[in-house]
């Protein structure tokens, strides 16, 4: 193959020759050797300038017609994504390009050659890149060639560099653990894996390592850090794949504290390395009864206002058939949020709301308009005083041109679906567009221990069944025999700008306590030995006080990276309904592979 090896990358001209008043033409006599792809050409008669692209920017080349006719001549040949060598010198240019890093320079050509031909692209690689996405998942190996994923890759590199320095200077150990694990599915599906030696049984691939790391923690070993793959079959969403990279760590013989600080330094350090931005030493913690009140949601944006207001016993004497059947009911709940300049909404855009909180379990959805000269308009209006109207203006601190929504139902639904038009109406509005480059860390704590599943009737884990109550083993015991749904669990998410971008908690250390929550999740005994067998009989061997937390790279590169798409940042990512377009995956096995792994088939 007739090509030469480069002696040069744009990323040298960009860092090293970037200021045109220091350049001196006598320093760069020697010819340089560049290698990429062609992004484009343009003939201007006299000269011909190519711009070469490699994952460091672009470079101008110049081929001038009349000192080389036959090069110039050749470069016609010359087409998008081409591969080619270039060989000249380096000069100043005459119409210098101040917008990128490359563009005070240019190469002077004197000769290139084609190493590979390129097919014509289904679409341009440039970065403002409008196209349907299946198109460029499709073709991921071009899409990839785009800088600004490019950027994105190199700033998700940096993250890892910068994980694996801090936690060997805090003295964790990096321990791998296995891929191949037991299937224990507790909430989302197992992707399972058979096994051609032991036909009819099945490995699964790890939603998370843990029970390997709790375990580490039984074996001695007090500080483990992993940033592994995790794999969950579940119903997607745009921020969601099967498959993720979280960082996941754990801790002996700690208290939550230590282990939020110790991620308060982490972050400190990526966004001052990556953003040049300083966050508090402190992150701010709300509870989450706190968080579901206020924002109607665990994993709440707080950047901006527009807070949940309780209304509940304003209404108590409302003769309005909706709020009284909802009142009726144990757990009613009636609550606003004021949503700040929007008192012009039509009825239509009022509509697309009711349908929007429909999707959350609405009902329907109250609505007071107040105009820019201070009348009400509203269709519950007619069951209100003015003594009630007063009162509900005083809550929501509404003014002329507000618009306040009303939601009634069982407490947490009601609250779930103000927080859910909360985060719409800052989108809709623009709220969220203004605070993009602004960044807010909080902790959520004091979840409940158990969620009860009427549809089950049972117990739920509100994270996982691993998660210690926030007691004593003795008054744990005792609180899990006689009133569970009222334990707090010691566990914590991590939200940044409304995303959860981790989750962890102390563990239960001892073996009856957890026995116990598996008893009120509906294991039987048997069960129980089946699924956890292994870590019961673990935690009699003196396993000592632990707990930990995994963070999802995938969300946290997501945010240092500014776009709300994961598929930005995942080099070969999956589409929403769980398929790689590029590469054909899933895809159907021949039947001799199902016979050797003793498996059928159902139709």
């Amino acid at each position: 193959m007739n090509w030469k090896k480069r002696n040069a990358i744009c990323n040298d001209f960009a860092q090293n020759v970037i200021n045109p008043n220091e350049f001196k033409q006598e320093n760069y006599k020697n010819k340089f050797i560049l290698n990429g792809w062609i992004h484009n050409v343009r003939d201007m008669g006299g000269l011909v300038f190519i711009d070469l692209r490699d994952r460091y920017g672009i470079m101008q080349l110049v081929i001038e017609t009349e000192n080389y006719p036959k090069l110039a001549e050749k470069a016609k040949a010359l087409k998008s994504e081409y591969v080619i060598w270039a060989e000249g010198n380096l000069r100043l240019r005459s119409n210098p390009n101040p917008k990128i890093p490359t563009g005070y320079m240019e190469i002077l050509l004197n000769d290139f050659g084609i190493i590979n031909k390129a097919e014509l692209p289904p679409f341009e690689i440039v970065d403002n890149l409008d196209t349907n996405e299946e198109l460029k998942l499709r073709y991921r190996y071009l899409d990839l060639r785009r800088h600004s994923l490019q950027r994105n890759f190199i700033i998700r590199n940096k993250v890892y560099q910068i994980i694996h320095r801090y936690f060997e200077k805090h003295n964790f150990l990096e321990v791998e653990t296995p891929i191949l694990v037991k299937s224990t599915p507790e909430g989302a599906r197992d992707y399972v894996v058979p096994s051609r030696i032991h036909n009819g049984k099945f490995y699964a691939l790890p939603q998370s390592p843990q029970i390997y790391k709790q375990i580490l923690m039984m074996a001695g070993f007090d500080k483990y850090i992993q940033i592994v793959k995790c794999f969950r079959d579940e119903d997607l969403r745009s921020d969601r794949q099967p498959e993720f990279t979280q960082l996941d760590l754990e801790m002996s013989f700690i208290e939550r504290d230590d282990i939020l600080t110790i991620i308060e330094g982490l972050f400190k350090e990526l966004w001052k390395e990556i953003l040049n931005i300083n966050l508090p030493d402190k992150f701010p913690r709300m509870t989450y009864e706190d968080a579901m009140l206020q924002y109607g949601s665990d994993k709440p944006d707080i950047r901006f206002d527009m807070k949940i207001k309780d209304i509940t016993n304003i209404m108590k004497d409302v003769d309005f058939k909706v709020f009284q059947d909802v009142l009726s009911q144990k757990d009613g709940y009636i609550a606003l949020i004021n949503v700040k300049g929007a008192g012009n909404y039509s009825r239509k855009q009022l509509d697309n709301l009711t349908d929007f909180a429909k999707k959350y379990g609405a009902k329907g959805l109250a609505y007071i308009k107040i105009n820019e000269s201070g009348e009400i308009s509203s269709p519950i209006a007619k069951f209100l005083n003015d003594n009630d109207i007063e009162a509900i203006k005083d809550i929501a601190n509404a003014e002329n041109n507000d618009l306040i929504l009303i939601s009634s139902d069982e407490k947490y639904r009601a609250l779930t679906i103000l927080g859910a038009l909360r985060l719409e109406l800052a989108k809709q509005l623009g709220i969220i567009d203004k605070l993009k480059n602004t960044y807010s860390f909080h902790y959520v704590i004091d979840f409940p221990l158990f969620e009860y599943d009427s549809d089950a009737e049972r117990y739920v884990s509100k994270h996982h069944p691993f998660t210690s109550p926030n007691l004593d083993a003795n008054n744990a015991i005792n609180m899990l025999n006689t009133d569970p749904s009222t334990i707090n669990a010691d566990a914590y998410d991590l939200v940044l700008n409304g995303n959860e971008i981790g989750g962890g908690s102390i563990r239960i250390h001892n073996s009856e306590v957890q026995s116990k929550v598996f008893e009120l999740l509906g294991l039987s005994d048997n069960e129980k030995e089946e699924k956890f067998g292994f870590l019961l009989k673990a935690l009699q061997y003196g396993a000592p006080p632990h707990g930990g937390i995994a963070l999802g790279i995938d969300r946290i590169v997501m945010l240092l990276c500014g776009t709300d798409n994961i598929r930005d940042v995942i080099a070969f990512p999956k589409t929403t309904s769980a398929t790689s377009l590029m590469d054909g995956c899933p895809s159907v096995i021949d039947a001799g592979q199902l016979k050797e792994l003793g498996i059928s088939l159902v139709k």
